[in-house]
């Protein structure tokens, strides 16, 4: 039987990187991989799919909060990827477990597990609740050589816990940091 996972990391853990490369093995093996992303990340445009290491690919299905995924989209599909998976809806991460289980079709998601406040995203909680598998995608602190779980976030060249808890950027706003490296940017 297939199974939902959620892999997750911080900023910079090579998440995306990961997805391409899992992409690139069924690609090879002339297995058919449908690649969703959520179209409100349009930081390296609307359908591209890149990871910061500047591979990329089109995404093959950009989905919305209320989007209605039509099984039939996923006839002769052997693995779905997932990007930017703290972006689902919870409605969303429960039609992808349906869909893995009914279709028996792997569903890997790719995302971050919290904002730069520590709280969940949606689409992570929901992925934590409902997932068969879950996995950490590790890397180090900017800032030190400990194991990275946050992501701070900078403006003006400042850490801030301020904004909306969406705010797209990539290393020009956001650094991976470890529990004591975050905290002192507080204290």
């Amino acid at each position: 039987m297939a199974k939902l996972y959620f892999r997750y990391g911080t900023v910079g853990s090579a998440k995306t990187l990961n997805l391409l490369a899992v992409a690139h093995a069924y690609n090879q093996q002339n297995k058919r991989v449908l690649v969703i992303k959520p179209a409100l990340d349009d930081r390296f445009g609307r359908e591209t799919v890149k990871s910061r290491a500047g591979l990329e690919r089109d995404a093959d299905l950009l989905v919305h909060p209320e989007s209605r995924l039509d099984p039939k989209a996923f006839e002769g599909v052997n693995c779905v990827l997932v990007d930017e998976a703290q972006f689902l809806s919870a409605d969303l991460v429960d039609q992808l477990r349906r869909i893995s289980c009914d279709l028996d079709i792997p569903i890997i998601c790719y995302g971050l597990r919290t904002d730069f406040r520590t709280d969940l995203f949606s689409g992570s909680r929901r992925l934590f609740e409902l997932a068969d598998e879950i996995s950490e995608v590790k890397t180090t602190c900017f800032f030190c050589d400990s194991r990275a779980l946050f992501n701070l976030k900078f403006a003006n060249g400042k850490p801030t816990r301020e904004g909306p808890a969406i705010d797209l950027g990539a290393e020009e706003k956001y650094l991976p940091a470890c529990a004591r490296c975050y905290s002192g940017h507080f204290s």
